[in-house]
């Protein structure tokens, strides 16, 4: 290690070091000449190492994982309008559930997650084996183990039995895969001793804090294994799930941020409610997409954009009608007529709600489908927007209470928690509350976060109601009984690098 060079790494590491620090550019090659050893030596130099480990989540934020999430449910969805967003079919595939191990998303989101648990393993080595360590190495290393463990869980949760990798230089192409409910085992065990180690700070108190996973995020990230655990386990184990959720909400260090939007715009630094989030920072650290997603190509006109968006996702018409009109949240969707910055309406712009097919030629199905507004547009961007991603947050927290407490039998407290998250948005208090409503209200809170795909099969478990598998408009039909795509496909790249992986059961490889 004495001698080892920062070569593949070192983009990562000063990127790294930019976006938790300062956000300010620096020269390339900085450090090409510079020993492994002789370069983490100031704090500055630590925190930009340490920074490797996150970077990942940048992709994962918005790329292959998050269409995964989101895409094969019931809250987003993207139409072929003409010949744009068809790409092989491969969208079509996400809605229908017909996902194969060729579908791109499916390819892309493993590579996506397994470098970020391979910069994890590599902090983790690179810090233990410095001549002279860090005073506060025990923290550090204890806060890239959870981070490490998180990108560990959106895995398993995507593809089920995995290799698990955790020490950095590991020959993955001779690693067999361990069981779903072996990596939940490791996951609770590696958390629950290590999440105690993590800073207690929050980014509102402390601004080092931006970016990095604290204790209150482990807990979440606590809180959503427990919540899984009937899932990869067949065990539930909602008193844990229950136990974390209300240690953040507890905590005192977050409420609710009283405009809810003020969650997502692109200064939402300064969110009181927000645990843990992905930095973004216009011009030099761009990558939340979202907006350049969704959005219409002519809403460049609208919100001064630096270029056109690429009008694909929206919502379908079903989930859109989930809202009332009177609810807050209903702002995060835009409909009707468009028009430019100036207030001119844009000729033949007019966005519908309505996603009745899932292909067509026509011009006007260039419109169909609500658009996201939940992360602010910011002018001048496409696709390398400002606004943090936001992971984990307050609201989520009384809500995974409130879903526990719901499962254990106190349904009270599950109504209390619900209308506490309502009330922030002026939707009047519900009098009773059943797991049908509480998914709904995931739904509205929830949209477009990345846990949609989640809440459906977890509540689908503990009910048996058809949440994720379920027909739905346009054309998706009943999944197959065997709920076989409660998994993804393993990528048939894999297995051909990995003999040791097998096909997850009603795929086969092509």
């Amino acid at each position: 290690m004495k001698s080892k060079k920062i070569l593949s790494l070192l983009g990562l590491l000063v990127t790294g070091g930019v976006l938790i620090q300062s956000c300010k550019k620096l020269p390339q090659n900085t450090y090409s000449s510079e020993t492994a050893q002789n370069f983490f030596q100031t704090p500055a130099q630590i925190s930009a190492g340490v920074a490797a480990a996150y970077i990942p989540l940048q992709a994962i934020f918005n790329g292959n994982t998050f269409q995964l999430n989101e895409a094969t449910t019931d809250e987003m969805i993207i139409p072929t309008r003409g010949n744009n967003w068809y790409d092989g079919g491969e969208h079509q595939e996400l809605w229908l559930h017909q996902v194969d191990d060729l579908n791109s998303n499916d390819v892309g989101a493993w590579p996506e997650l397994t470098t970020g648990i391979t910069e994890c393993n590599y902090v983790i080595n690179f810090l233990g084996g410095l001549t002279d360590k860090p005073s506060n190495e025990a923290a550090l290393v204890a806060e890239i183990n959870v981070v490490r463990d998180y990108y560990i869980f959106l895995m398993t949760d995507l593809y089920g039995s995995i290799p698990l990798v955790t020490t950095y230089g590991a020959a993955t192409n001779n690693i067999a895969p361990q069981s779903r409910a072996d990596i939940y085992k490791y996951l609770v065990t590696n958390l629950l001793a290590n999440v105690p180690l993590l800073s207690t700070d929050n980014q509102t108190s402390n601004a080092a804090m931006i970016g990095h996973m604290n204790q209150w995020g482990g807990d979440m990230l606590l809180a959503k294994v427990y919540a899984m655990a009937q899932v990869y386990t067949g065990t539930a184990d909602w008193a844990d799930a229950k136990k974390y959720s209300d240690l953040v909400i507890a905590s005192g260090k977050y409420s609710l941020q009283p405009n809810f939007f003020d969650n997502f715009t692109y200064s939402n630094r300064g969110s009181v409610e927000n645990i843990f989030t992905i930095p973004f920072n216009f011009p030099n650290i761009g990558g939340n997409s979202i907006i350049s997603s969704t959005l219409t190509y002519t809403n460049q006109q609208t919100y001064n954009l630096g270029g056109q968006p690429n009008n694909g996702f929206c919502a379908p018409t079903a989930f859109y009608d989930s809202f009332s009109p009177s609810d807050v949240r209903f702002k995060m969707w835009e409909t009707g007529q468009q028009y430019t910055a100036a207030g001119v309406p844009i000729p033949g712009v007019i966005i519908s709600k309505y996603v009745l097919e899932l292909s067509n030629p026509a011009d006007s199905f260039a419109f169909a489908g609500a658009r996201s507004l939940k992360y602010q547009p910011q002018p001048l961007t496409n696709g390398n927007a400002g606004n943090d991603g936001v992971v984990f947050r307050l609201a989520d927290a009384y809500l995974m209470s409130a879903e526990a407490a719901l499962q254990l039998g106190d349904a009270a407290t599950a109504l209390s928690d619900v209308n506490i998250v309502r009330a922030r948005s002026n939707m009047p208090a519900l009098t009773s509350i059943t797991p049908d409503l509480l998914l709904q209200e995931r739904g509205r809170e929830m949209a477009w976060e990345a846990w949609r795909r989640d809440d459906l099969i977890r509540f689908e478990v503990a009910t048996g109601t058809h949440y994720f598998t379920g027909p739905r408009v346009p054309q998706k039909t009943q999944d197959a009984s065997d709920n076989h795509t409660f998994l993804f496909p393993v990528p048939s790249v894999q297995i051909a690098t990995n003999p040791l992986l097998k096909q997850n059961p009603g795929y086969t490889s092509n």
